[in-house]
């Protein structure tokens, strides 16, 4: 019972917003201590575990890539060529991605879209230059929206998309617990099999979010200007 005070410690940790990797340390060496384990075992403890997940941490590597593109105008051009297609607005363009980075998931490339290698450099200045393009200067309220619909649109799409490929990690965690731990037979493929329709309701329910973002955007859109007209009098 006592192990569970490092619970204790990150509930308080994330409460009181303190960096959560710290909160997190500090929770495995309150749990180590408790559990009777020697400083030096708790510190052999950390290495295995950074050791055995740190691939994890291979996506920094390009983050100086993007930055450097992001700096040379990546941004600022896919503003401009999302302003020559004006029949794609902030929802359709946003639901044409969803359908990518789902179907593509759903291939075991996962690795094509995310949030620091498409999301922030490519498909957010784009709906942001589709909106920008209909409504002229955003105001923060809508940019922070079409933010938050962009990583939306990449969550949802690699959430439900992967686990329709029978090969992704996810299937294979389930298969391997279920027939460790209840002596169950399970198949691969028919978790996959059974992905699918969860799948193409995720992107139909998704999708037809993304679409009547654009009416949303509309009405944020005319209340800002009804307060800028409110605020200049």
């Amino acid at each position: 019972m006592w192990v569970l005070l490092a619970i204790a410690v990150v509930v308080v940790g994330f409460a009181l917003r303190i960096n959560s990797m710290l909160v997190v340390t500090a929770a495995g060496i309150v749990a180590g201590l408790i559990g009777g384990l020697s400083p030096v075992k708790i510190l052999d403890a950390f290495g295995d575990g950074f050791a055995g997940s740190r691939s994890v941490t291979v996506f920094i590597v390009t983050l100086p890539v993007i930055g450097l593109i992001e700096r040379y105008g990546l941004q600022h051009q896919a503003r401009k060529l999302i302003s020559k297609l004006k029949v794609l607005t902030t929802g359709r363009l946003l639901a044409i991605y969803l359908l990518i980075r789902q179907g593509t998931a759903a291939l075991g490339l996962t690795s094509i879209g995310g949030p620091a290698q498409a999301v922030r450099p490519l498909i957010q200045p784009m709906a942001a230059g589709a909106a920008e393009r209909r409504y002229g200067k955003l105001p923060e309220k809508v940019q922070e929206k079409i933010k938050g619909f962009a990583a939306s649109a990449d969550t949802v799409g690699l959430f439900f998309g992967e686990d329709i490929f029978v090969a992704i990690g996810s299937i294979l965690l389930i298969t391997g617990f279920v027939d460790a731990t209840y002596g169950l037979h399970l198949e691969a493929i028919d978790i996959a099999l059974w992905a699918i329709p969860t799948g193409i309701c995720a992107l139909l329910i998704h999708g037809t979010r993304l679409l009547l973002l654009d009416r949303q955007l509309d009405k944020l859109a005319a209340e800002s200007k009804a307060a800028e007209k409110e605020a200049a009098r």
